[in-house]
């Protein structure tokens, strides 16, 4: 049996509050569970100590069990110092796509112009004195 440490939502329409859970991974999200581990209430401040309650206990247990903890449970544990923190890379996720490059280049050869035209000297107006002597 395939065991999951998740997260199993609770609470109302846009209020939503979390128990984690320990379960078989083919039940669904909010169904049958076998243990409650802890809650978690993401309206809290970050800080807040109340946001994540889990029995680190029960916890350790279920991970000597084999239990594997979804992406969210681990990202906790690693806060609360029982895991390790994991590398993660998403390469993808953070590039521009092929429009913004776009403007980027856009924006780039603009700023090029303008810093060209600030640096080539400057031409004064030529002053006319035959002009002038002739309006005397």
């Amino acid at each position: 049996m395939a065991m999951k440490i998740r997260l199993a939502r609770g609470g109302s329409k846009k209020r939503p509050f979390y128990r984690i859970v320990a379960a078989d991974s083919r039940m669904p999200r909010d169904g049958r569970f076998i243990e409650k581990l802890g809650t978690y209430n993401p309206l809290l401040a970050k800080d807040s100590e109340e946001r994540v309650q889990m029995n680190m206990e029960r916890v350790q247990y279920w991970l000597g069990q084999g239990a594997q903890p979804t992406d969210r449970i681990a990202r906790m544990l690693e806060a609360a110092g029982v895991r390790e923190k994991a590398e993660r890379n998403n390469p993808k996720k953070g590039t521009p796509h092929k429009k913004a490059q776009e403007r980027v280049e856009e924006k780039a050869a603009k700023a090029a112009a303008a810093a060209e035209a600030a640096a080539a000297p400057v031409e004064a107006p030529a002053e006319a004195p035959a002009e002038d002597a002739a309006a005397e």
